[in-house]
């Protein structure tokens, strides 16, 4: 019997409406196109708007159109897996909110939460389900509403981030393609230069916290291009390294888009030139767990049966990681 791995068959994205331009956040703090631009690569970001909508309900356009895509029912997923830094609730978890909006009535799931991680880790956790034969349709959801936890007048993180989601789906094929490998990394003691400083057990939601504003993403911005830009590159280097892959070989490198800057130094690491990266940065800027998923939704048309893609994400707290995956299907 031949080895079963897990291989994406379907990808999906959304982004909102709402465009929130450079131009516009000059006249929110203190900062420039210009600024911004040569910092970051970003030049917009969207904003979910509309009271009472949540990470789920961009999740439910997305999950809706890679079923249709895919041709199956919402009823022949077994598991959802939802990556997200912003779930709509504490608990319940937004996997079993959004399995309900969809009806999913089959599934099981839960959120996991790794940061701009998030969606590699999972990824490589929905296929070990694939791989040990335990189910055969793994939704792996990487989504977050940014907005809902950035201070628009802190000018160090509202630029960066933006609202987005996109999903994928895992099944099991016998062909060698799928996800060969993956290396996931985790150090916290980088708590104390990304992440959110009260609403946790530790820190509880008081008048004072909220008054501090601890409730908002806190980056201290420096500290964070420092390691995220040495072991992004890292992690993708050593992945190709233990796979015996050159640069010839990688048909794309699908990086997390937190940084234009970070982004170059990967490729540079790797060895891989400019055309085979996948960056939306500059019009989505960094939606956290949706930037894989929603580059391989815009780049799913190019994509061919066999490409070797290696992913590569850093995310707060710190949480970094790669994955060296065979795609499996020609759109």
């Amino acid at each position: 019997m031949s080895k079963i791995h897990a291989a994406i068959t379907a990808v999906n994205g959304y982004v909102p409406d709402y465009v929130l331009t450079n131009t516009e956040l000059e006249t929110m703090v203190d900062t420039s196109d210009e600024w911004i631009t040569s910092r970051t690569g970003i030049k917009e970001r969207r904003i979910l708007k509309g009271e009472g909508l949540g990470t789920s309900d961009m999740a439910v356009h997305a999950v809706n159109g890679l079923l249709k895509k895919r041709g199956i029912d919402a009823k022949e997923i077994e598991l959802i897996i939802f990556c997200t830094t912003t779930p709509d609730f504490t608990f319940p978890a937004t996997a079993n909110v959004l399995a309900d909006k969809i009806g999913a009535t089959n599934a099981w799931g839960y959120d996991l939460q790794a940061a701009c991680s998030g969606f590699i880790f999972g990824l490589a956790t929905g296929a070990s389900f694939v791989e040990s034969g335990r189910h055969k349709k793994v939704l792996v959801v990487g989504g977050d509403k940014m907005s809902s936890i950035i201070n628009y007048e802190d000018r160090t993180t509202c630029i960066i981030f933006g609202d987005g989601c996109g999903c994928a789906l895992l099944e099991p094929n016998e062909e060698g393609l799928g996800i060969q490998d993956s290396i996931l990394r985790t150090d916290g003691s980088g708590r104390d230069f990304l992440g959110m400083k009260a609403g946790g057990s530790v820190k509880p939601a008081t008048h004072e916290t909220i008054d501090a504003r601890e409730h908002f993403a806190h980056q201290e911005g420096p500290t964070v291009f420092k390691f995220a830009v040495t072991n992004m590159a890292d992690v993708a280097a050593e992945i190709m390294e233990r796979n015996s892959l050159t640069a010839d070989d990688v048909a794309w490198l699908v990086p997390h888009q937190a940084n234009k800057r970070i982004i170059d130094a990967t490729a540079n690491r790797m060895g891989v030139t400019t055309d085979k990266v996948m960056i939306n940065i500059e019009r989505y800027g960094n939606t956290t767990n949706g930037t894989i998923p929603l580059c391989l939704w815009e780049w799913e048309s190019k994509l061919k049966k066999g490409d070797n893609i290696v992913l590569a994400a850093f995310g707060g707290g710190f949480t970094w990681g790669s994955i060296y995956l065979k795609w499996a299907y020609n759109s």
